[in-house]
């Protein structure tokens, strides 16, 4: 009978789910081991918790307050419950939700195509999905993503972009980008007879991220006037779906299949005829074999690309512009770390990769920048079965099949547990560059620091050294060349696909 039980649990869901409800319906835990979450309520009227623990139609565009509900008063408590909570709702999976950076990277560690492993949870996805195909790197699991994942890994890796050609690239696209937006400015300063002008920049990096992405990445030729009128704001809207879609379309129809009936749909349906667009003018050199195009080791079919070249171009684009606004609106409110860049990169006339490398807080700033205001806010893991996960210092859960888990990276490397004054000098709420510094001087190996920034393990952001040469440049090249400031010093995150800067980074700025 036993036997049988073991069958049908692991070949029907509905059978385990059916045995999962008397325990949901009398509040059992559903976990085991010496790192116990503890419950969070569905409904906690009275508590003054800021949201609903799930994303629904009123509080989707708010998902940091949502992952804020879970560990509502939570620093009230001690113990495993004090950083790890779970909802269990009758009929459904349980979701675990961790701020904690030891379970955070035992989870990310064990998520992989291996029986027993992790897979990255789909349903956050679902969006994307529909927006771009199911066929993607992100989206995939198991061997599919193994297979895709082994394909990207060339092109993207940190040997290819750090090549000086395709470095050299990079460096030169943006120099004639900065010139071209020094001019403007110029002219804007004197036909206005200010010394300063204040802008929203978040606009004018996606841009430039975007023309380094389309142009030196994929080889294509694109002009910076269509990138910016056209492709950038199509790309905002389809984005602005995307988020949407997850959470209100409930039945799962793409949206392509509704008549154009209201100017929404059909702006839609525009904005979408854009993304194609340019995704075929960024895969038509191949064919050249130019930019990545000849570090690409794949005979797949144009068509068998299109869905993880829109992953991408959507994807990248709204991490690096998360990435490099967020590094500028915080120098732009601490100008002690800003003049500290400037001296680091005042000097440099060619972006080499060494000449980054010896911008040694430059680096701490970009590490803070991710620790404090992470584009990828948190991480989206499933159970594929009943999983024992260990941490590092040997504590123990037993995590049940279909669990979802989110490794809320936001809250965990916001908090004084982990990142305060007593562990690296400085509160965990402020910027400070210089507790990498403290934690260098503590002798703090890497690995026991990280602030998952582009993910961690086997499904680590792929683009992470793209983005990180991409941000460097940017935020270097900016801060030679303009000195800014924020008139407000609070710096709230308004979050959707990443986070960025509630004002849109706004500042003041001027020429140096």
């Amino acid at each position: 009978m036993r036997d049988l039980n073991h069958l049908l649990c692991e070949s029907l869901p509905g059978y385990r789910r059916v045995l999962r409800l008397p325990k949901q319906l009398f509040a059992v835990c559903p976990f085991d081991g010496d790192c116990l979450p503890s419950r969070v309520r569905l409904f906690d009227p009275g508590s003054g918790r800021p949201s609903l623990p799930f994303p629904h139609r009123w509080n989707y565009q708010d998902p940091v307050w949502i992952l804020e509900a879970y560990f509502w008063k939570a620093d009230e408590e001690m113990g495993p419950g004090r950083h790890n909570r779970y909802l269990d709702v009758p009929g459904f999976a349980p979701v675990l939700v961790t701020r904690d950076p030891g379970m955070i990277r035992a989870i990310a560690t064990a998520t992989g195509d291996r029986e027993g492993q992790f897979d990255r949870d789909t349903l956050p996805s679902v969006g994307i999905a529909r927006a771009t195909g199911t066929d993607t790197l992100l989206y995939a699991n198991g061997a599919e993503w193994k297979k895709q994942r082994k394909i990207a890994a060339c092109p993207f890796g940190k040997t290819t972009l750090f090549q000086p050609e395709q470095f050299n690239e990079f460096a030169e696209t943006f120099r004639t980008t900065v010139r071209s937006r020094i001019e403007v400015l110029r002219e804007h300063l004197a036909s206005s007879g200010h010394e300063s002008v204040e802008i929203r920049l978040e606009s004018e990096v996606k841009v430039v991220m975007l023309e380094m992405l389309t142009n030196n990445f994929f080889g294509a030729e694109i002009s910076y006037a269509e990138l910016r009128d056209r492709y950038v704001p199509a790309l905002e809207r389809v984005i602005d779906h995307i988020v949407s879609d997850t959470v209100k379309n409930r039945m799962g129809i793409p949206w392509r299949r509704f008549p154009s009936l209201s100017k929404r749909i059909l702006q839609a349906k525009e904005d979408d005829a854009a993304f194609e667009e340019l995704t075929h003018l960024v895969l038509a050199p191949r064919a050249q074999k130019r930019a990545l195009w000849k570090q690409f080791k794949s005979d797949a079919p144009d068509e068998k690309l299109i869905s993880n070249l829109k992953v991408f171009l959507a994807g990248a684009l709204e991490a690096t512009t998360s990435y490099a606004t967020w590094a500028i609106s915080h120098l732009a409110r601490h100008a002690d770390a800003q003049e500290r860049v400037y001296d680091e990169v005042k000097e440099i006339d060619v972006y080499t990769p060494e000449a980054l490398a010896g911008a040694s807080y430059l680096r701490d700033v970009l590490d803070e920048t991710l620790r404090l205001t992470p584009s990828l806010y948190f991480l989206p893991r499933r159970a594929t079965t009943d999983t024992w996960v260990t941490t590092s210092d040997e504590r123990k859960i037993l995590i049940p099949w279909g669990t979802h888990i989110l490794l809320d990276v936001w809250h965990a490397n916001r908090h004084e547990d982990h990142w305060g004054v007593e562990a690296t000098g400085f509160p965990a709420t402020e910027f400070e560059p210089g507790r990498w510094r403290n934690l260098a001087a503590k002798g703090r190996a890497t690995k026991d620091i990280l602030h998952f920034g582009f993910g961690h393990g086997p499904r680590v952001c792929p683009g992470k050294h793209l983005g990180e040469l991409e941000v460097g440049l940017t935020v270097g090249a900016f801060v030679k060349t303009f000195r800014f400031t924020a008139d407000h010093a609070e710096n709230p995150a308004r979050a959707g696909v990443s986070t960025k800067p509630a004002d849109g980074t706004l500042v003041r700025m001027s020429l140096r």
